[in-house]
């Protein structure tokens, strides 16, 4: 049955708005297509979780600074000619019937709803493209359908730091959802939405803590239920407009994911959750043999070291580094680092190509280093952007520990 359900399934993932939380990293490329972990792309974790739970029908929903996520797609996800599997881009378009941009989730959707039905699917599985977790699809479809729920949302129990970022509900002796409200701060529909001692035992969570169950942004639909909820032209947000109202009229049960999860919607949680994975067992574990994680196949050489010290860091392939101490950081693809360099606690996200070795002196010559970070320099606590150029004896430090500051851009 689930095999069948994971079949007759189109996978549909937002590629979000304008990701303003993550800017910088945002001003060139959406959000899911900011580098993670070295090597992957956000956008690689759902691609990557559809694939491993045989699911092969993907569309991706762009609007926003989508070139390279656009070609990053292109690029790494090909399927077999003889099947029918495919990761597709659905740019958003203007049309005489539509003349504005997406004006939420839902109606991303609702835009592009006529390409994705043509392919008589039973269920539309709703993802986000900048999320980190690992999730067998086939569990939360079998859950579905053993419930007899028209919708189902995926849903991590949380602590009352969440409660201003996510969608909350609450859910009845069956799992079926009798309450919802999206980012809530008034206290009283807090109070509402706790978890109860009852349910927080039936979870296999101390009822002692606040908890409450949050939505993750990941929702099942019976084909026919969305795209009757769909043909209603009000609703533009899933969380806050379309299920809400589909509460009361179609069964909407929760599936308890117990794994790691992670938004990755500031710079904040960006950056914790790459040099998370330096350490020994990182909470995410791109390791694992029976559900990896796929990307783009660059086709680089190995990485080499010159007397260079590497302690509790991932360093991608292709990079190049000389006489170098790395402590504590992501060194991502291509990344050139020359002598007498410390670089910490930061995330490097490697480039796109190296620079001809010819041209180097001239380039220096013009004023302008080379990609990478040139000798003598230290590098604390950063993030860098790919393709950067960082000279000789630079120090970039943050001495003040300020954890917040505006841009002069």
């Amino acid at each position: 049955m689930t095999g069948y359900a994971s079949e007759s399934t189109v996978a549909i993932i937002l590629g979000g708005g304008k990701g303003t939380r993550l800017y910088p990293l945002t001003e060139h490329r959406s959000k899911p297509a900011v580098p993670l972990g070295g090597k992957y792309r956000l956008i690689d974790i759902p691609i990557s979780n559809c694939i491993n739970s045989m699911i092969r029908r993907i569309y991706v929903l762009t609007q926003y600074n989508s070139a390279s996520l656009n070609r990053h797609i292109n690029q790494g996800y090909k399927f077999d000619t003889y099947s029918r599997g495919f990761v597709a881009v659905l740019a958003a378009e203007l049309t005489d019937s539509s003349s504005e941009w997406y004006q939420g989730t839902a109606d991303a959707v609702r835009r592009q709803i006529r390409h994705i039905c043509r392919w008589n699917p039973r269920h539309y599985l709703v993802l986000s493209g900048d999320q980190l977790y690992r999730m067998d699809y086939r569990e939360l479809l079998a859950h579905h359908i053993s419930c007899g729920a028209h919708i189902t949302v995926s849903g991590k129990v949380v602590g009352r730091e969440w409660t201003g970022s996510l969608g909350l509900f609450t859910v009845d002796d069956e799992d079926r959802i009798c309450l919802m409200a999206e980012k809530p701060k008034d206290p009283e529909v807090l109070a509402r939405l706790r978890i109860d001692p009852e349910l927080a035992l039936r979870l296999g969570v101390d009822p002692v803590h606040e908890l409450y169950l949050g939505s993750m942004g990941i929702y099942v639909f019976d084909a026919p239920v969305l795209e009757e909820l769909l043909s209603d032209p009000d609703p533009e947000d899933f969380g806050r407009h379309l299920l809400p109202k589909a509460l009361k009229t179609h069964r909407m049960s929760v599936y308890i994911h117990q794994g790691y999860w992670e938004d990755i919607g500031t710079i904040k949680k960006f950056y914790q959750a790459n040099l998370q994975m330096t350490q020994k067992y990182p909470p995410f574990d791109f390791y694992s043999p029976y559900a990896p994680i796929y990307t783009n196949a660059r086709f680089l050489p190995a990485s080499k070291f010159y007397e260079s010290r590497i302690v509790s860091s991932l360093v991608a392939e292709g990079c190049i580094i000389g006489n170098a101490l790395v402590e504590n950081s992501v060194i991502g693809v291509g990344s050139i680092v020359d002598r007498s360099v410390h670089i910490s606690d930061t995330v490097m996200m490697g480039a796109d190509e190296y620079d001809d070795p010819a041209q180097i002196p001239a380039m220096i010559a013009r004023g302008l280093p080379p990609r990478g970070v040139g000798s003598g320099s230290v590098v604390q606590r950063a993030i860098i952007d790919k393709n950067a150029r960082i000279g000789r004896n630079v120090a970039i430090v943050n001495r003040d520990n300020i954890a917040r500051a505006d841009g002069t851009g």
